[in-house]
């Protein structure tokens, strides 16, 4: 599984568009697209998705795809997932784009699990753990959570589905 750290401010900045960490996400789940098929999935303008993907091709996140066919560019994820340092926190700056990558990244998760609601006999296993972890024990955790799930990557299931990785702190009392 290939992975993208994003470890500067600028970087994230550059993700930091919802169109643009919705158009990544398209990439990923379907593969690669033209702008014009990427206009059409998600209702917005050709013209404004090549200026997003652009940008994303700028900071590493898509690459042209080598099975275009000439007539129109096609456009791939460059990574299999994104990576968010903790350290991004560290500025205002940081924490509003860690902000809006959130907000999009709830939009979806409300998304699927009303789309699991419409589908009672789809795919649905739900997990929450409440743990104690000092930092280097929680990257040890998410570091092998990430293995698991790299070994499930690229296979062709009868079911897709979205899993979600989320260490957060837990509400207080």
């Amino acid at each position: 599984m290939r992975a993208h750290v994003v470890s500067d401010l600028e970087t994230l900045k550059a993700l930091a568009h919802p169109l643009r960490v919705t158009v990544l996400g398209e990439l990923r789940k379907h593969g690669p697209a033209t702008a014009s098929e990427l206009a059409r999935a998600i209702g917005e303008s050709s013209g404004s998705l090549s200026y997003h993907l652009r940008q994303l091709e700028r900071y590493g996140f898509v690459v042209d795809d080598a099975s275009r066919d000439g007539r129109e560019r096609r456009w791939r994820a460059a990574h299999d997932v994104t990576t968010l340092p903790d350290a991004l926190h560290e500025t205002a700056e940081g924490r509003a784009a860690l902000g809006v990558i959130k907000n999009v990244q709830q939009e979806h998760l409300t998304r699927q699990l009303a789309a699991a609601e419409q589908d009672p006999d789809g795919p649905f296993e739900h997990s929450d753990y409440f743990l104690r972890l000092d930092p280097p024990d929680l990257e040890q955790l998410m570091r092998e959570l990430h293995e698991v799930v790299a070994r499930y990557v690229g296979r062709s299931g009868s079911h897709e589905i979205a899993l979600h990785l989320m260490a957060l702190p837990a509400e207080e009392p």
